[in-house]
């Protein structure tokens, strides 16, 4: 059970599992990552914790959307509440660097136009986000995909309160990031970006971001990294299995509900991760997330440029066979134990043949045994217009088909 009672956050395990293809989604938003992760635990057993994303939805918002938050020093002169000391600035670096990023971190909130119907209306999110570029009199924005995606107003505050509205520029939901972009003016600093190649376990993390909407400063939170480059398996959709993988920094920095789209800060001062989303469940402390920047700044390159990522697919849902029970109709050879059962065939892979329960087991003439690895495959190997050779069987009987790449379209 999550500690959070949001829809988004629920560990059930969906049967369904593959890449829904255009016109096949239904009415999901995806905000969130929705992939339960199980790890061993003593004696044999199995916890079953929840990777969430650090996103804040609500109703309808006023100005109370951030709240005031009560000050604990109520018996300290103005002077030394309101500014940050010299010397300790000079001392403490964590301090210092908290000092230098925090002008750049944003709070970012989304919802939608009452008048547009084919949107739920009255939903409110909230996130965070990070100015990172000035572009004439425009500056940029990077947060998370899942706190813009379907929601078509966006609203910024800064660091001093100011409000104003933000356009998307482009968004990419494998990635998990989108660029915003706003008036430039009044905005004298943007973020400096680190190397997240270079980071060591156990070195000194910074969280900064607007967790709950607790005011417009950026909270910071201070931790480590517990190490820099962990491979975790994630689901994009409903369907609850896994259907991708991400490259994440982990740390145990508290970050919560609203940091998403936050900075992941380094002693330096510089942006070295996007938090995104963090472990909740109960007994489980301290296990946090962010996209590594050096991840990152390719993808906020191709997304100004193209305001999009372009990648290939071919046009399957699909389910893993070791994970589907009643297979005897499917009439496999008994040596067949790994494979994609096709659930629905649309797209380029329709005309190419391919059907409904037809089993693949091999992309250009190698052995692929689930949804993922048909996805990395593609992702890594082809482009679109690529031609790719699927070997499958149908009715136990084996057979090829050559299926031409084409684009995938926003989901």
């Amino acid at each position: 059970m999550s500690l959070f009672d949001d829809d988004f956050y629920s560990t059930k395990v969906s049967r369904w599992n593959g890449w829904t293809p255009p016109g096949k989604q239904g009415g999901n938003r995806s905000k969130v990552l929705n992939a339960p992760w199980l790890l061993p635990a003593l004696g044999g057993a199995a916890v079953m914790l929840a990777l969430v994303l650090l996103f804040g939805t609500g109703g309808k918002t006023t100005d109370q959307a951030f709240p005031a938050v009560a000050s604990t020093d109520a018996g300290k002169s103005s002077s030394s509440a309101g500014a940050l000391d010299e010397q300790q600035l000079a001392s403490d670096s964590v301090v210092r660097a908290a000092a230098k990023v925090s002008p750049t971190v944003i709070s970012v909130v989304a919802s939608n136009k009452e008048s547009d119907k084919s949107v739920m209306s009255g939903a409110v999110g909230l996130g965070s986000g990070i100015l990172f570029q000035k572009a004439g009199d425009k500056v940029r924005i990077v947060t998370n995909n899942h706190v813009v995606e379907g929601f078509n107003q966006l609203e910024v505050v800064t660091s001093t309160g100011e409000r104003k509205t933000a356009t998307l520029l482009g968004r990419d939901q494998m990635t998990d990031l989108a660029v915003l972009e706003m008036d430039g003016s009044g905005i004298k600093q943007v973020a400096e970006f680190g190397d997240s190649d270079a980071l060591k376990a156990g070195e000194t993390a910074i969280a900064v971001g607007n967790p709950l909407g607790l005011g417009f400063a950026p909270s910071v939170t201070r931790g480590i990294i517990s190490w820099p480059k962990r491979t975790i398996p994630v689901s994009l959709g409903q369907q609850g299995e896994y259907d991708w993988e991400m490259d994440v920094i982990q740390t145990d920095a508290a970050i919560n509900q609203g940091n998403s789209g936050g900075a992941l800060v380094n002693l330096e001062g510089k942006v070295v991760g996007i938090n995104t989303l963090k472990v909740a469940d109960m007994g489980v402390e301290g296990l946090g997330f962010a996209i590594p920047i050096n991840s990152v700044k390719p993808v906020l390159d191709t997304l100004i440029k193209d305001h999009k990522i372009k990648r290939p697919y071919i046009g399957v849902v699909t389910q893993n066979l070791q994970s589907f029970k009643g297979t005897e109709v499917l009439k496999l050879p008994a040596n067949v134990k790994t494979g994609i059962i096709i659930i629905d065939a649309t797209g380029p892979a329709k005309d190419a043949g391919l059907k409904t329960n037809d089993v693949i087991v091999e992309l250009d003439g190698k052995p692929v045994d689930s949804t993922l690895a048909l996805r990395k495959y593609i992702y890594s190997q082809k482009k679109i217009g690529d031609k790719i050779s699927i070997t499958y069987y149908r009715a136990g009987k084996k057979a090829t088909a050559t299926v031409t790449m084409a684009e995938l379209t926003d989901r």
